[in-house]
Order: structure tokens, then C-alpha cells, then sequence
């Protein structure tokens, strides 16, 4: 008998989202911290709010953002700093870049 419709066995689908976690760069870490402080080309981060310093991927982000956060203060994209503009191009393409699949080891 089995106990209060608890499954004995795992399911396909719960593996497969296992082994995603596991294989799949989320950008956490030391591996991602360039990219969510948005020092290199391809970083999510692009803007910078000029009243906080926080960053956001787009000026639609950081329209929500300043309308959350600075309620009072009007929206000006002019003063938005773009952490893309003032950074060279990188030299180096190979590198992984996160949310890109690590490895295929199943």
C-alpha cells in the first residue's frame, strides 16, 4: 500500500528540471557577478539608475524601477547611465556567458 497518494517514484519531468538545474549556468556566483554588475559587453546589466545605482537590462526595467522606487522624482532617460557605452569591446568571444547550457554530462 502506498501512503496518502505520495508517488514512490520520481517522475521524468522532476529528473529532467534536476538535471537543467544542475547543468545550466544561472549566473550566480563568481561566474556571474560581471555580468549582473554589467562590467563586460553582453552583461544584463546595461543602466544604471543615477539615484540609487541600481542596474537594469533596459530603459522599460528602469522606467518600472523609478516609478517604484523614486515616486516623487521625475523620469529623465537622458541621465540613465549606459554601462555598455563606456566599456571596450572584449577581446576574447569564446567566453561562456550565463544561462548558456555548461555541459551534456547526463
Amino acid at each position: 500500500m502506498t501512503g496518502k497518494a505520495k508517488p514512490k517514484k520520481h517522475t521524468a519531468k522532476e529528473i529532467a528540471a534536476k538535471v537543467d538545474a544542475a547543468l545550466t549556468n544561472r549566473g550566480g556566483g563568481k561566474a556571474g557577478l560581471a555580468d549582473r554588475i554589467g562590467k563586460e559587453k553582453g552583461g544584463h546589466a546595461k543602466y544604471e539608475c543615477p539615484h540609487c545605482k541600481i542596474t537594469a537590462p533596459d530603459i522599460k526595467s528602469m522606467q518600472i524601477h523609478h516609478d517604484a522606487r523614486h515616486p516623487k522624482l521625475p523620469f529623465e532617460e537622458d541621465k540613465l547611465t549606459n554601462l555598455h557605452s563606456s566599456i571596450p569591446a572584449p577581446v576574447e568571444a569564446s567566453k561562456p556567458k550565463p544561462g548558456i547550457r555548461g555541459s551534456l554530462k547526463k
